[in-house]
Parts: structure tokens; sequence; C-alpha cells
């Protein structure tokens, strides 16, 4: 009997990412297309998705140390990771983020 080939692997943990935006600025909205366009097409129900406007919640800058608008924090799995802007390489978010296929 034959085996089936593996399902490609998305993340072995569900994915906890934090999506700090400006307000409704052209950039921060296109951060948050592109994620969720990654996200919907790569990752299913395996992540939680926090978008959080610094302009609403300045204290957060401090607090998880942001520079930069938008950014997106990995929280969980470990390594923390952060990504920097309109997150339109997907290709490159996709390995930041640790997928390695599509469902």
């Amino acid at each position: 009997m034959k085996k089936k080939p593996a399902a490609p692997t998305v993340t072995d943990e569900k994915l906890i990412l934090q999506l700090y935006v400006s307000g409704m600025s052209p950039k921060s909205m296109e951060a948050v297309e592109n994620l969720k366009r990654l996200c919907d097409e790569h990752l299913k129900d395996a992540f939680e998705l926090e978008i959080i406007d610094i302009y609403k919640h300045p204290e957060s800058l401090e607090e998880q140390r942001i520079v930069f608008s938008p950014s997106l924090i990995k929280q969980s799995p470990l390594p923390r990771k952060v990504l920097i802007g309109t997150l339109s390489d997907t290709a490159k978010v996709m390995g930041a983020l640790g997928i390695t296929g599509s469902t």
C-alpha cells in the first residue's frame, strides 16, 4: 500500500501576530490588506491577529519597542520576530514567519 504524501507544513503552532499601524494611513492599510490576504491563503485558522492603532494606544510603542509603522510582531511561536513595512513581499514575510507551505 502506497503512502500518501504529507500535506504541506504551514506551521507547527498557531501564530500569534500583532500588527501596529498608524491610523488609516495608506501604508498601514496596505499592510493590513497584505497580511490578511497572506493569512487567509496560507494559514487558514492557524493564526491570531491583533491590529493595534498606535494613535489610540501610544503606550504600546514603548512596551513593544515599536520604532516604525506599520510593524508586524510575531509573538509566538518563539523566536519573536519584527517585520517593518507594508508586507508586500509575500515570500519574505512567509519565510520570516516560518510558513513553509500552503494549505
